[in-house]
């Protein structure tokens, strides 16, 4: 069996311009505002530790039901595929390279599955490695994870995958926007910086790895379905 290479994407300013779980928290918040369903303390994500800060966003949905916040991730992405400047082109351009090549492509974020799998389904990737809220046997959101898919959290789940699919991490690829991306670019043989975090870039010219600018446009329409 021909053992296929891996190309990993962070998601967010990565493939697209924008951070998903807050443009998502804000969309939801519109419609469920934070006092009616939520946690207070998860509305501001500034100036704590990121693993803490993603657990906080995850609490304001204790209570809701699973198939409601996948109904209500697949309403989101409608909406935020439609904005002109929506997405990274050039790194949507290399994912759709891959893809032709036949390599398998994985998306790697710390943001939610409901709003990660419409989006997955759009760019035609094979895989999703993000956060996994907890469940309970009736089928609501505790609001607690399993652990956040952030920094080492993405190599670690990264490693396994490529263990379990039979890859060699020299071959497979990697790209990200953030300096926090960086264990899982270490990861692999073929590390890409997209934008221009400054500390990012500075790994990026000093190690020679790829690097492609933030340009920002729309997908294809019409929308999915």
């Amino acid at each position: 069996m021909t053992v296929r290479p891996v190309a990993f994407f962070d998601v967010d300013e990565t493939l697209i311009n924008g951070k998903s779980m807050l443009l998502f928290r804000d969309w939801w918040d519109a419609l469920h505002p934070p006092g009616e369903s939520g946690c207070p303390e998860a509305t501001a994500l500034t100036g704590k530790d990121r693993s803490e800060l993603n657990r906080a966003y995850y609490r304001r949905f204790t209570g809701v039901p699973a198939h409601e916040l996948q109904t209500a991730g697949r309403e989101w992405y409608r909406d935020f595929r439609t904005d002109p400047h929506a997405f990274v082109i050039p790194a949507v351009t290399a994912l759709r390279r891959h893809r032709a090549l036949g390599h398998m492509v994985v998306l790697v974020s710390g943001s939610l599955w409901p709003c990660l799998a419409p989006l997955a389904a759009d760019l035609g990737a094979d895989r999703i490695l993000c956060t996994s809220q907890r469940v309970d046997a009736s089928g609501v959101l505790t609001g607690e994870i399993v652990r956040p898919m952030i920094g080492e959290g993405k190599a670690d789940a990264a490693a396994v995958l490529m263990a379990a699919a039979g890859a060699s991490p020299e071959d497979c690829y990697a790209y990200g926007d953030h300096a926090s991306d960086l264990p899982l670019l270490r990861s692999v043989g073929t590390p890409a910086a997209v934008g221009a975090d400054p500390v990012l870039a500075e790994h990026a010219v000093r190690e020679r790895w790829l690097r492609l600018p933030c340009e920002t446009g729309p997908l294809e329409l019409p929308a999915p379905l």
